[in-house]
């Protein structure tokens, strides 16, 4: 009776653990071609993601921040230079509203020195002094 039913299970059940050399060759070149394959495809969308940001990043060479301050917690002000025009902008985290809009020529621009603290030991022995105000 077990020969029998040791017959009737290997016939069900084939021994198939234990692959060959060739059939385990075969499957890891399967393995490393399809990973060559994903590989290859995500480089050619990456290189086409960066192609397609240039080309938007070009429109974007005439526009210029010139200044942003802050009016609230997450409001602010901001002038962007477009061209010949100055747009004033009010930014809050649901809009953008223009304004105003002027020349970029009656804009005034910083003429503040390069170095804001010309002399640092004169200004601390002024602050030591009581001259606060002082440069």
């Amino acid at each position: 009776m077990y020969p029998r039913l040791l017959i009737a299970a290997s016939a069900l059940f084939p021994l198939t653990a234990y692959a060959s050399a060739g059939e385990t060759a075969g499957s890891v070149f399967s393995m490393l071609f399809g990973l060559a394959i994903v590989l290859a495809a995500l480089f050619c969308v990456l290189h086409l993601i960066k192609r397609l940001q240039t080309r938007s990043g070009a429109n974007q060479a005439n526009l210029k921040l010139v200044g942003a301050i802050a009016v609230g917690p997450r409001e602010r002000v901001v002038l962007l230079e477009v061209g010949e025009r100055v747009l004033i902008l009010g930014v809050t985290p649901s809009s953008i509203n223009t304004l105003a809009r002027m020349p970029a020529a009656d804009v005034p621009r910083n003429t503040a020195p390069s170095d804001p603290t010309p002399d640092f030991a004169a200004r601390l022995s002024n602050v030591l002094k009581g001259k606060r105000n002082a440069n």
